[in-house]
């Protein structure tokens, strides 16, 4: 097991940071299992309990440690990479080998108010089904979608059943609506009570919060706002240099 030098010009925190991750992400320290307590953090490798707590508050900040009160802190499972693409959410998880579900919260023709009319590029007033969902990922609860999509494009979309479907293979094979470019803006925030209920968060946890428009031949056929559990998430994406003038 790698130590602690002390006369490295990297703080003892973040070296321990590095050594539990290590431990993780080898197999070491498997999903679930709890790491030492912190006074044999402190014997093994020689530092303070405040180096030990810095270095594993860390951990557990950026998701990789949970704790349980009067239990200990274990290893939480992996953040899912969110897919920076039109996907739909049962087709992303299906690809990462777990089993897509979803609850029905509300289900609803709505009039459009006039925010909403200018993010679907409708009148105010037209009617627009309002699909809001609890999806999960091999049962546990990972985001609640809030769908509008104008009822023109969709007239009998109410009368069907979306426990475990996908919405947008839905609107393809039965309206011949295909979905061929998307908006995507994220921000972070702060679970509202109901919210953190439904998703298995404590009051304030945070989340993710994903306001999406989508697309068939540059009309807009959906407007959605997703709450996604932060600490089940992260995003990736490839850094591009633009090109330099000579």
């Amino acid at each position: 097991m790698a130590q602690i030098d002390p006369d490295s010009p990297i703080p003892k925190y973040f070296q321990l940071r590095e050594i539990l991750l290590d431990l993780i992400e080898n197999n070491e320290l498997s999903i679930g299992a709890a790491i030492p307590s912190e006074r044999e953090l402190c014997q093994r490798f020689g530092l303070s309990r405040m180096t030990v707590r810095q270095a594993v508050d860390h951990l557990v900040s950026e998701g990789r440690l949970h704790r349980v009160a009067g239990k200990g802190t274990f290893v939480a499972r992996p953040k899912i990479e969110m897919a920076l693409r039109l996907t739909s959410f049962s087709d992303d998880m299906r690809a990462r080998g777990m089993e897509p579900g979803s609850r029905d919260l509300d289900r609803r023709v709505v009039r459009a108010s006039a925010h909403l009319a200018r993010e679907l590029g409708i009148q105010p007033g037209e009617a627009v089904h309002f699909i809001e969902r609890l999806r999960t990922a091999d049962g546990e609860p990972l985001c609640i979608e809030r769908a509008h999509i104008p009822v023109s494009f969709a007239p009998d979309l109410e009368s069907f059943d979306l426990s475990g479907r996908s919405l947008y293979a839905l609107l393809e094979t039965r309206h011949g609506v295909v979905l061929d470019a998307g908006e995507l803006t994220i921000d972070g925030g702060i679970a509202d009570p109901g919210d953190a209920d439904l998703l298995k968060l404590p009051r304030g946890g945070a989340v993710l919060l994903l306001q999406r428009r989508s697309f068939t031949g540059g009309v807009c056929v959906e407007f959605g706002v997703s709450t996604y559990r932060a600490d089940r998430y992260q995003l990736r994406t490839v850094l591009e240099i633009p090109n330099r003038r000579s």
